[in-house]
């Protein structure tokens, strides 16, 4: 029996999930089986491991572009000068000796009728089963005028390195007096909490840096996840440093004009000093290559095995999946990672796979010391996760102590989260 996710336990999401998951359901392939991996994130890199220490006679291979991953997580602490982008960096060096083939390469075709994915080099790799966790790609179309160089003028900082330090730069470069503009577009997208926490974190910046300036959030929502926590700490924290246009005020961004740094909304034009663009999101270019998305730009799964609902022998994990009510997260991709691994292994062999129980935990960093956490139970309902009982959230009078007590967790969360992925 799964114990419930309490605030106390939280920082503990992961491993719940760790747990209840990979430890006691994945059983041993009879014989060996090659899969393949595409994606070397939370998710991508969780789900290797998984396979790896289940059966060393898998042979598993893992895809990604990139010699070495750049969290996402606490990278909006690097925008607001608090960390620096290399506390954010992990290689693949653990994973190497595992037993786990790495190949730093871009995956550029799949052929789900012969099983075999191309990387960038020409190079093609065979599979049994192939899972993708290509992460998010932006649904350009959506945003007319956000495409070319836009993210050099406006940066969406949505995916943690070079735009996360541009927007630092910027906002370093910004007058006392200047508004940084948050365009925040409406769900799905990649954790929904995270631009209000970067509104948070940059306000504390502005604070001590430059106290006459403003914040400024369009939002495509009208409601969003923890807004009660969020909007007390802003009133506590930031008085009325921050400001929210909601949807139905007229929040929502419909295009944008780099060249003159102008966002336009469905009420009225705006043209900050820092303009920071979250473009609406999809699956990884992968995953439509693969045929796993649908017209929504997402991938359906079977949330017992991941299996894509569309292909074969193909599995799709973490942001890229259509989860229903669970959050895209590192948490989530990183649960979702190693209950794919047992589902595969338990195929692999002809056995029938576990019903997955997933863990997830997302925590909210608003000011040095000041935190709030979310956690949920999540499990298969029909075609999706739904939420059950036994999470748990911060409540929103609570002493500033379990505030501080709260950011050490997060802390604590993301070493334990990265050294379980990454070694």
């Amino acid at each position: 029996m799964n114990a419930p996710v309490t605030r106390r336990n939280a920082v503990l999401g992961i491993g719940v999930a760790t747990t209840s998951l990979a430890a006691p359901s994945i059983l041993r392939a009879q014989s060996a089986g090659r899969v393949v991996v595409v994606g070397g994130g939370f998710g991508g890199a969780a789900c290797a491991r998984a396979l790896a220490r289940a059966d060393a006679k898998l042979q598993v291979t893992l895809i990604e572009p990139n010699q070495t991953f750049i969290s996402c997580p606490f990278s909006n602490e690097v925008i607001a000068g608090l960390r620096e982008i290399e506390a954010q960096q992990f290689g693949y060096d653990k994973l190497a000796a595992g037993g786990i083939s790495i190949v730093i390469q871009a995956a550029m075709g799949i052929d789900t009728q012969t099983r075999r994915v191309t990387t960038g080099d020409g190079t093609t790799f065979g599979y049994d089963r192939l899972v993708l966790s290509p992460g998010i790609d932006f649904h350009l179309e959506a945003l007319p005028g956000y495409d070319g160089a836009a993210p050099e003028t406006m940066p969406h900082g949505w995916k943690a390195g070079a735009q996360t330090l541009l927007l630092r730069r910027q906002l370093e470069a910004m007058a006392d007096g200047g508004t940084i503009a948050i365009a925040i577009p409406a769900n799905p997208s990649r954790c929904p909490p995270a631009p209000y926490e970067r509104a948070s974190l940059i306000a504390h910046y502005l604070k001590s840096r430059k106290p006459r300036s403003k914040v400024l959030i369009l939002d495509a929502k009208d409601a969003f996840s923890q807004q009660r926590l969020f909007e007390k700490a802003w009133k506590e924290l930031y008085g009325d440093m921050i400001e929210r246009v909601a949807l139905s005020q007229g929040g929502r961004v419909t295009s944008v004009d780099p060249t003159m740094r102008t966002i336009v909304t469905e009420f009225g034009n705006y043209t900050p000093d820092v303009a920071n663009v979250i473009p609406p999101q999809r699956a990884g270019r992968i995953a439509a290559i693969a045929g796993a998305a649908d017209a929504t730009g997402w991938c359906p799964i079977d949330p017992v095995t991941f299996e894509s609902k569309l292909v074969s022998n193909v599995h799709v994990i973490g942001d890229a999946c259509l989860g229903g009510g669970i959050p895209k997260s590192a948490s989530a991709a990183s649960a979702q990672g190693k209950a794919c691994a047992s589902a595969i292994v338990n195929l692999l062999a002809g056995r029938a796979p576990e019903t997955p129980r997933l863990t997830g935990v997302c925590y909210n960093v608003v000011a040095p010391g000041y935190g709030f956490s979310l956690a949920g139970n999540y499990e298969p309902r029909g075609d999706i996760f739904a939420e059950v009982e036994g999470g748990a959230t911060s409540p929103v009078d609570a002493p500033r102590e379990l505030r501080a007590r709260e950011a050490d967790e997060a802390e604590r969360w993301f070493e334990t989260i990265t050294a379980d992925t990454f070694g």
